[in-house]
């Protein structure tokens, strides 16, 4: 048997290959419809559908609040690369974090599998050897500097 969060992860995604680009959901009715606690629903909101996994999130709380899944297209890649620039890179990220949304950047086609394996060794930890308080800053300045280039790609 599948785990929940899965399963509701499966549902979405079905509901959004009928829907092409985007759809709205309720949170409650979709934690009644899987009868778990929205908090389930927000947490398969926030790690699997997060800009390194293609998507982004709006929503609006309240009576009349939604949710609002996004699936950014193959032409919105550079928005998508500043989506990620601004939101995911703080002033420092670990590597496992990193390698994440390269990944993301791979599964998506935004990078083939050679540039996704050099980014990758880019951020290690083998290649930043240095205090783990001032590795972690250098490998987000490291990777903000080719996400940039990217998006700079994109309007070439």
């Amino acid at each position: 048997m599948r785990p929940l969060s899965d399963t509701i992860e499966a549902f979405i995604k079905e509901l959004m290959e009928e829907e092409q680009s985007q759809i709205e959901l309720k949170r409650n009715e979709l934690a009644e419809y899987f009868r778990c606690a929205p908090s389930q629903i927000n947490y398969v909101l926030a790690t699997r559908f997060t800009p390194d996994h293609g998507y982004l999130i709006e929503s609006r709380r309240g009576g009349g609040g939604y949710i609002r899944i996004i699936r950014v297209t193959m032409g919105d890649q550079g928005e998508q690369l500043l989506q990620l620039i601004n939101h995911r890179l703080a002033a420092s990220i670990a590597e496992n974090e990193a390698l994440a949304i390269i990944a993301g950047l791979r599964q998506q086609g935004v990078v083939d599998a050679g540039e996704a394996r050099l980014m990758g060794a880019a951020v290690s930890n083998r290649a930043i050897a240095l205090p783990l308080n001032i590795k972690d800053a250098l490998r987000a300045t490291i990777l903000r500097a080719m996400l940039l280039t990217l998006v700079h790609q994109q309007h070439d």
